[in-house]
């Protein structure tokens, strides 16, 4: 049994398989892959493309999705070890993941972190505890990292480009009005560096910096791969070398859990939106991002309307990487 929680625990020609086959799936979108297989879906933040393409995905390969969201349309659940369940939760994650593994053949999480202590959300504590106590395989639908995403943003690529080898790569930071979750941003570091690819990382200043575990392990995937990963506070010169711009909003994470000073510290920095001009300073790159976006708030009309903006084919591309990861796992 193998679980799809991470890339990084996957080798880049594992993930490439699973790309090639989702090629396959694209061109022949009903199979029964999945006849006999039921997947249970549990949400605990709003979803659009990652349902939709989950649920499509799975009845495609004649699977039974089965759609949940704990303290909602389910009994809220607790993920704390050896506590006093006399709070809101109604069930521990011991019992729900055996009694799903019982009925399931797949388990698929999405659980945003509470955005209250790093400390404590970089451990992702609730698709883990589904890891550990499920009998059947976990699929990561988005918690401190999103690879569903990461998968779909190289199938994209690669169907634009070929292969990826030594392409320049830029995860650049947008504005946004709110802090927002670091998990795009650290699947970008995660994927883009085992492809092969010279990684640049631009924020506004140090205090966006993401995770050491994701630059460390940006830099060590670089490193194998013979290729640079480098850190930029300068827009002009970070855009200038780009062949890809994958632009994300986050929270920085000096300012976790104190919402006021993440917007202050935020609108500081308007001036980060993606717009013509800055891509006028690239190679003639492509721009994407994962979606949902505010226009002209992150990137400008002109950007999104452009012909070298790839983000409606990427979300496109979810519903393909993830039958094919349903498919392997499986």
């Amino acid at each position: 049994m193998k679980n799809f929680i991470t890339t990084q625990n996957w080798s880049r020609s594992e993930l490439q398989d699973i790309l090639d086959f989702a090629i396959k799936l694209k061109n022949k979108p009903h199979q029964p892959l999945l006849k006999d297989k039921s997947i249970a879906m549990l949400f605990f933040n709003p979803s659009l493309r990652t349902k939709t393409s989950f649920e499509v995905g799975i009845n495609e390969l004649s699977g039974t999705a089965v759609i949940l969201q704990p303290g909602k349309d389910a009994w809220p659940i607790e993920f704390g070890e050896n506590i006093v369940m006399d709070g809101e939760s109604e069930e521990h994650v011991k019992e729900v993941a055996q009694v799903l593994s019982s009925y399931c053949d797949c388990i698929a999480i999405r659980a945003f972190p509470k955005f209250v202590d790093w400390d404590h959300d970089r451990t992702d504590s609730v698709i883990k505890g589904f890891a550990k106590y499920s009998s059947v395989p976990v699929v990561n639908m988005e918690t401190i990292e999103h690879p569903c995403q990461e998968l779909a943003h190289i199938l994209t690529l690669q169907e634009h480009y070929g292969d990826l080898t030594g392409k320049d790569y830029l995860l650049t930071w947008t504005y946004h009005p709110k802090p927002l979750n670091t998990a795009v941003a650290n699947s970008s570091l995660l994927i883009a560096s085992k492809f092969g690819m010279n990684v640049s990382l631009l924020c506004p200043s140090e205090d966006y910096l993401l995770d050491d575990r994701y630059i460390e392990a940006a830099r060590e995937n670089c490193a194998l791969g013979g290729t640079s990963f480098d850190i930029s506070y300068d827009i002009d010169t970070a855009y200038s070398n780009a062949e890809i711009v994958y632009a994300k909003s986050w929270g920085c994470l000096s300012f976790y859990g104190n919402t006021d000073k993440q917007i202050a510290s935020n609108n500081q920095y308007k001036h980060f939106i993606v717009d013509e001009a800055k891509m006028s300073l690239t190679k003639n790159a492509v721009f994407s991002h994962c979606l949902p976006l505010r226009r002209n708030v992150k990137a400008t009309d002109a950007v999104m309307d452009a012909d070298y903006c790839l983000a409606v084919k990427e979300a496109a591309n979810r519903k393909h990487v993830q039958k094919s990861i349903l498919s392997k796992i499986l």
